[in-house]
Parts: C-alpha cells; sequence; structure tokens
C-alpha cells in the first residue's frame, strides 16, 4: 500500500492524493455486521448545533468491530480486507471455525488466509492479528487495540499506523509506552493485539479541495478574525488585523491555545510519565 499521486489537470487535482486501495479485497460491506448512521448535522434532540462543521456527505454504514476480541480459542481465517469509512484504519473479515464472521482491525502484514486466534491462556503465537492477555506477551512486542479494563472493550491505540510497546510486566500491572510516548499502567489481564494498525501512509494523505472535504461530512471552517465583534472574540477592526488579545480564545471566549483541557481522573496515578511536552 502506497499514496497514489494525481496529475494536476485541473487545480483542485494538483496535490491531492490518495490512499491506494488495491490491497482490499471486498468492495461490499458483510450486511450482517453493518448499521445505519443516522446524520444528525451536529444538532441535539433540541435542533440546536452542539457541535460545529458537521452536516452533509455521503450516506455511510456503521462496520460493527469486533473491539473485544472475546471468542477465545477458535481459529479464524482472514477472507477479505475492506475499507471502512468511519475509521482511518482497514478491517479484516474473519470467518471462524464454527461459520461466525467478525471483523476486527487489520494490523501490517495480515493477508488473505491467514490464521487467527485469540486466547487468554499462554502458548499462542506471536504473529500479527493474534489476540492474548498482556501478561503472555513478550516483553519489547509491539501491540494495539489494547484493553484499559479487563473485559471492557480495546479503547487505545486502534488508529492508522499505531502502535503501542510493551515494556515491562510487574506485579499485577504492565507497562505500556503509548504512541504519545506516554508510558502507563494497566492491568496485566487486560487483553491487546499483536502487531501495527495498517494504512500508516493516512497521515500523508493531501485531501486537495473543499468539496472532498464536504463528502465527508465536514463543513466549512470561518476564522473568527474575519467575523464581526458579535460573532467571535477575534472578529471586528478594518481591513486585516490580529487578533489584538492575550491570548487566543474560542467564540465563547474560552482559551483556545496552550491551556490543559484534561480532567482529572482517577486513573491518573496509573501514569509512569506523561507524553511529550507534560510535565509527570
Amino acid at each position: 500500500m502506497g499514496i497514489k499521486v494525481y496529475k494536476p489537470i485541473s487545480n483542485a487535482r494538483r496535490g491531492m492524493s490518495i490512499v491506494d486501495y488495491s490491497n482490499l479485497t471486498k468492495k461490499e460491506p458483510e450486511k450482517s455486521l453493518i448499521r445505519i448512521i443516522k446524520k444528525t448535522g451536529g444538532r441535539n434532540a433540541q435542533g440546536k448545533i452542539t457541535i460545529r462543521h458537521h452536516g452533509g456527505g455521503n450516506k455511510q454504514f456503521y462496520r460493527i468491530i469486533d473491539f473485544k476480541r472475546d471468542k477465545f480459542d477458535i481459529p479464524g481465517t482472514v477472507v477479505a480486507l475492506e475499507y471502512d469509512p468511519n475509521r482511518s484504519s482497514r478491517i479484516a473479515l474473519i470467518k471462524f471455525n464454527d461459520g461466525e464472521k467478525r471483523y476486527i482491525l487489520q494490523p501490517e502484514g495480515l493477508n488473505i488466509g491467514d490464521v487467527v486466534i485469540s486466547s487468554r491462556n499462554n502458548g499462542v503465537s506471536i504473529k500479527p492479528g493474534n489476540c492474548m492477555a498482556l501478561e503472555n506477551i513478550p516483553i519489547g512486542s509491539l501491540i494495539h487495540n489494547i484493553e484499559i479494563v479487563p473485559g471492557r472493550k480495546a479503547g487505545m491505540v486502534r488508529t492508522a499506523g499505531a502502535r503501542a510497546k510493551l515494556m515491562a510486566v510487574e506485579g499485577k500491572f504492565a507497562q505500556i509506552r503509548l504512541p504519545s510516548s506516554e508510558i502507563r499502567l494497566i492491568p496485566k489481564e487486560c487483553l491487546a493485539t499483536i502487531g501495527q494498525v495498517s494504512n500508516a501512509e493516512h497521515m500523508h494523505v493531501k485531501i486537495g479541495k473543499a468539496g472532498r472535504t464536504r463528502h465527508m461530512g465536514i463543513r466549512p471552517t470561518v476564522r473568527g478574525k474575519v467575523m464581526n465583534p458579535v460573532d467571535h472574540p477575534h472578529g471586528g477592526g478594518e481591513g486585516s488585523n490580529p487578533i489584538g488579545l492575550k491570548y487566543p480564545k474560542t467564540p465563547w471566549g474560552k482559551h483556545a491555545l496552550g491551556v490543559k483541557t484534561r480532567r482529572p481522573k482517577e486513573s491518573d496515578k496509573l501514569i509512569i510519565s506523561r507524553r511529550k511536552g507534560k510535565k509527570s
């Protein structure tokens, strides 16, 4: 898989690029594993816009992904690699020996015909797509799709190209180095999948034109400094002016840059080393 760059036959095409889809083997999703996504346009039950820049876009179906990987000790074969419009990574359709089908995130190196398995027991081979408890994974392995609480679905390291590293297993916890460089304690009974998430080239895609973002359901974003004072703290003035304030603000007068937004959590005590730029 790589980046496909178009010829500059128009201004929109100049610089536009997409990820190569040639390795995908199936265009239509599995009907038993999709649900309809109801569009909201960013509005709540009262009809008020609570999320700006949402609306329109192509019709999409939600693919039900197996983030729990709780079908233990039953091998499954990869029968298709598919595109998922709801996430940046690719997904793999797994058919288990008992006939059930499930979607999982496709790790790098997982191909058609490969066999994957999920197990809490030791002895599972360390290869992309296999899922096991952190305590059974060799130190230094690259992992993704990591549970935070045992039995709850995986909530970390799921985006395209993401990978974490298992640093150590001591006592009740495993030390994980996350993609942000944060080192965190996670219960060693939690499940994780071996390998790096597929489609790492996603970050290099250039949208190229405004219409392409409209197809993605993203409406135009207007800068605050070109608005009127009644519409935004940065608005007003003659011609092109700086924002004129001590710090950038949101339309509601809150700090826009350089302020911590993470609320205190009970799990903060499990963070050994904060991510880059943050004090521990």
